[in-house]
């Protein structure tokens, strides 16, 4: 990866690890053959350069998925607010340091943002992706959505990357974990693994969307 967005990286805010970050670039790197990179759960843009610069170095757009009003624990008083990121109503907006980071990294041309609800957008997509990041809300209900929403819009010989997945519940929360173990469980084979990043490859073509057994 090029190293002076690697230097962007390091000074921007987020919450995935380099040797991480640097093995989902490396994944996204492959899966770029298969279409385009989506992710959920942008924030300031951290994970948005590691993919985002897959992305152009393969050709294709990386879109990035976030209503940017933060998750749970970016709320006023939790545990991972960040004063900076919330706006004159006293809201979080972390919109405006993603855009941010883009342009300070050039990757404005490479990186598409999409603001809004995961759910919403799932259902309106078409476009067959090479590679979904799920990295957004880890509510139970956050993570179920995103998988069943996304992970039928993976193209053939794609992937579907998943963060923050501890196998042991007192490293962290359960959410990650149960929807990994799901796609495991419906036929997704893991390809990687590196610190709580897992990569899965679908095994067969995604069913049509509305049916029963998604994968």
């Amino acid at each position: 990866m090029d190293q002076a967005l690697l230097e962007v990286a390091r000074r921007t805010p987020g919450f995935l690890p380099e040797a991480e970050g640097l093995a989902l670039h490396g994944w996204a790197l492959e899966a770029a053959r298969h279409g385009p990179l989506l992710e959920i759960g942008s924030y300031c843009g951290l994970s948005a350069l590691y993919l985002g610069s897959a992305a152009r170095a393969g050709g294709v757009l990386l879109f990035t998925l976030d209503h940017h009003r933060g998750s749970e624990e970016h709320q006023p008083g939790q545990e991972y607010n960040d004063p900076e990121l919330t706006d004159a109503d006293g809201r979080v907006d972390s919109l405006p340091r993603f855009r941010q980071t883009l342009a300070e990294a050039g990757l404005e041309g490479s990186v598409v943002a999409v603001v809004g609800s995961s759910a919403a957008v799932a259902e309106a997509w078409r476009t067959p992706l090479g590679l979904v990041f799920i990295d957004g809300g880890h509510s139970q209900a956050a993570a179920d959505a995103d998988y069943a929403g996304w992970s039928p819009h993976v193209a053939p010989g794609g992937l579907l990357a998943i963060h923050d997945v501890f196998p042991n519940p007192a490293d962290g929360g359960r959410p990650p974990f149960l929807i990994y173990e799901r796609a495991l469980a419906e036929g997704w084979c893991e390809v990687g693994a590196t610190g709580s990043l897992r990569v899965l490859r679908r095994r067969s073509p995604a069913p049509a969307r509305g049916g029963r057994g998604r994968t």
